[in-house]
């Protein structure tokens, strides 16, 4: 991985758009170019980060899941952005698609049409053995081809066989806990449940 030069780092963040950000800095910045910088500040200790960068590991886990059928942005390069720190990055071109987030605030009668769907999207995850703590309406984007893909998911894990009920249920808790952090009202909580139970009786 190439050291990028604080001059290109600059013209980047100059010419680009802030989407996300923290007390840190900007974590993903859209370019002019099309792609999008994500910048990993890593909270593991820096010896570590530096043997195995999470721009490293955000590229292996992409390249996982496409490899299982789950679509993710591509990844174009991966670089440091500071070496000492540990802080790494890359560039990648933006899954087409809108997150469901947007689509449950834009519409509430068609984001619960598309509940059977994303039940089966989840379900489809757990028995692949993908056990996705970042699981939230932000991180799921509803593709052209009428499919789903994912776009955050360094704290992805893959498991040897399908999940199990507690892992389900844990999974589960991180969704509800990411919509009563975010104040999200009137979210169909019971309906995904239960479509998601009927779409499992249905794969069994």
């Amino acid at each position: 991985m190439r050291i990028v030069t604080a001059q290109e780092l600059e013209s980047w963040l100059a010419s680009g758009k802030v989407l996300e950000k923290d007390a840190k800095g900007p974590k993903v910045v859209a370019l002019e170019n099309g792609l999008l910088l994500k910048i990993f500040r890593s909270r593991r200790h820096p010896f570590l980060a530096r043997l195995r960068p999470d721009a490293k590991r955000f590229a292996e886990r992409a390249s996982r899941l496409q490899q299982m059928g789950i679509q993710t942005p591509r990844i174009e390069e991966l670089f440091w952005v500071d070496k000492v720190r540990a802080v790494s990055a890359c560039l990648y071109a933006p899954l087409a698609g809108t997150p469901l987030d947007g689509q449950f605030r834009e519409s509430r009668e068609t984001f619960m049409a598309l509940l059977p769907e994303l039940a089966a999207y989840i379900l489809k995850l757990h028995q692949l053995g993908i056990y996705f703590r970042s699981l939230h309406l932000g991180n799921v984007l509803r593709t052209p081809d009428g499919g789903y893909g994912l776009i955050d998911f360094l704290d992805i894990r893959f498991k040897r066989a399908p999940l199990g009920r507690l892992l389900v249920r844990r999974n589960f808790r991180h969704l509800q806990s990411y919509l009563q952090r975010r104040k999200v009202q009137g979210f169909p909580w019971e309906e995904l449940l239960a479509a998601y139970e009927e779409q499992s009786k249905a794969s069994s």
